[in-house]
């Protein structure tokens, strides 16, 4: 596999991880270099926390978010910060 491909395929992946409305409303949550935990994220988007957990699951298994443990809770985070100008520019694409 080509170089080109390889990227091709990350940026696919990457795509795929964001490509839902309440993921794409956590990348926004996460913008700026925030820190939140699930229950932070849970309590602002007024969803159920599993739901959530399930969201943040995806966009760590495909590399979109970074998650640390401090105590027992668990912080979540922009690996990219660059995602939220993906997310900025597909918004100016849909005005």
């Amino acid at each position: 596999m080509g170089e080109a491909t390889r990227k091709s395929k990350k940026a696919s992946n990457m795509l795929k991880a964001i490509a839902h409305p309440v993921r794409i409303d956590i990348i926004r949550l996460l913008r700026d270099g925030k820190r939140m935990s699930v229950t932070e994220i849970f309590e602002h988007l007024n969803m159920k926390q599993a739901t959530i957990s399930q969201h943040l699951r995806i966009l760590k298994d495909r590399d979109a978010v970074v998650c640390e443990r401090d105590g027992k809770n668990r912080y979540y985070y922009l690996k990219h910060i660059r995602l939220i100008q993906v997310i900025y520019c597909i918004d100016r694409c849909c005005e």
